[in-house]
């Protein structure tokens, strides 16, 4: 994730630590990105209540055999909570929809553990939202992408766009903090105004904006043009400077693209901003796609079966039915060390080998310290990826990452 708040107004936010090393926090020793324990994004069910176009998991409203039995989740949130996950996000298909929903977010709650939900948000009535707040999850984040019609038609039912702003609304009358998330696709980038403006009338605490990678129902989408890249950029960071101009300290981050942060310091660098330095340290603290899928980021699909992230679906690491996460996620499965220690290295190789191995623009990036590649997950699925491969979905220019560059500023 990429926090523009942070970055471009130098305001502290609730997750620096987590993602810029500010300050200390559990689970976190020896305090660098690089030995951090993952964010853990946990798919509870797959089943869902709606049908979305983008959906990387492929949900529909059906059961689907082999999910985990109560049993297994407790003994995953145990093994979640002694090894000191920074912060649990439970996911879906529809999490709320899962018959012991309360029950999981409140034993997690308990065990210490941050928790967040990712929603669709229809299904989120006064008596739940209420229910949320007494469970302490940290944050709800709701999905919309469009205003209106166009959020119907991307989730494929009408009254859906009505039905997650009562969803937001309750949540705001209980005071359980809520966040919107949103997918950047080809489809919605020109209705960013409408969303942000949304934003302000509903007084939503936190905003997320996904860029799309093309995983299960999202792979016929397309991806961002560079130029709609850097239009979306443009935008939010006008609309931060203006909060920031009115004593307003909303989150908003972009995430599944390091390369954000890149361009964040290309207009710092052109426009002299005085946090130029300051985000430069905390950029280059983070690592972007060096330290996150497969290190920084964590997920536990409905089966058990646990991958580098959860779009990166077709890699997997082990099963908690057989063994806990803590030990997967340390290297003790043997039938997947290997592998995960070759997604690490990207991490934990110098910088000058790594770039070196990279294939593609990232190969001769001057910016390869600040964004590791981009997102590993997204140069995976690329045309010509792999470990190694260039994240296509970079908006920068060949001048903007070239070193000569760098000589002209």
């Amino acid at each position: 994730m990429t926090n523009l708040t942070k970055l471009w107004t130098g305001i502290a936010q609730p997750a620096d630590a987590l993602r810029y090393g500010a300050g200390r926090h559990p689970g976190h020793p020896g305090h660098s990105a690089k030995t951090r324990k993952p964010i853990t994004v946990w798919n509870i069910t797959r089943s869902c209540n709606l049908r979305c176009v983008h959906c990387y998991s492929d949900s529909a409203a059906m059961n689907y055999p082999g999910e985990l039995t109560w049993p297994q989740m407790e003994a995953v949130v145990e093994d979640l909570a002694a090894y000191q996950v920074p912060s649990l996000l439970l996911s879906g298909g529809e999490p709320l929809i899962h018959p012991r929903f309360f029950d999981i977010a409140q034993k997690a709650s308990a065990a210490g553990l941050k928790l967040t939900i990712s929603t669709n948000g229809t299904l989120i009535t006064p008596e739940k939202a209420a229910l949320l707040k007494a469970a302490n999850v940290a944050y709800v984040g709701i999905s919309l992408d469009g205003i209106g019609k166009i959020h119907d038609e991307f989730r494929r039912k009408e009254g859906a766009f009505d039905a997650a702003v009562r969803g937001f609304r309750n949540c705001h009358d209980v005071g359980q903090k809520t966040g919107l998330r949103l997918t950047l696709t080809r489809h919605n980038v020109q209705n960013i105004e409408q969303i942000l403006d949304f934003i302000e009338r509903e007084e939503i605490q936190r905003v997320c904006f996904y860029h799309l990678v093309p995983a299960g129902r999202g792979s016929s989408l397309q991806v961002l043009t560079p130029e709609e890249s850097r239009y979306a950029l443009d935008t939010l960071l006008a609309r931060v400077e203006a909060w920031h101009r009115q004593g307003v300290t909303r989150e908003l981050l972009t995430v599944a693209q390091p390369a954000d942060g890149a361009y964040l310091l290309l207009r710092m660098e052109q426009e002299n901003h005085p946090n130029l330095d300051e985000a430069r340290r905390l950029l280059s603290w983070n690592g972007g796609g060096a330290n996150s899928s497969g290190r920084g980021i964590a997920n536990i699909d409905t089966q058990g079966n646990v991958h580098p992230d959860q779009f990166w679906q077709d890699i997997v690491l082990g099963n908690v039915k057989q063994q806990p996460f803590s030990q997967i996620w340390e290297g003790q499965n043997a039938n997947s060390a290997e592998t995960l220690r070759s997604i690490r290295s990207i991490g934990t190789l110098s910088q000058s080998e790594r770039q070196s191995r990279m294939v593609g623009p990232c190969a001769s990036c001057r910016w390869f310290g600040i964004c590791g590649g981009g997102f590993r997950t997204r140069a995976a699925y690329s045309e010509n990826g792999g470990l190694w491969g260039s994240d296509p979905g970079c908006c920068l220019s060949d001048s903007e990452r070239s070193a000569s560059e760098l000589a002209k500023n």
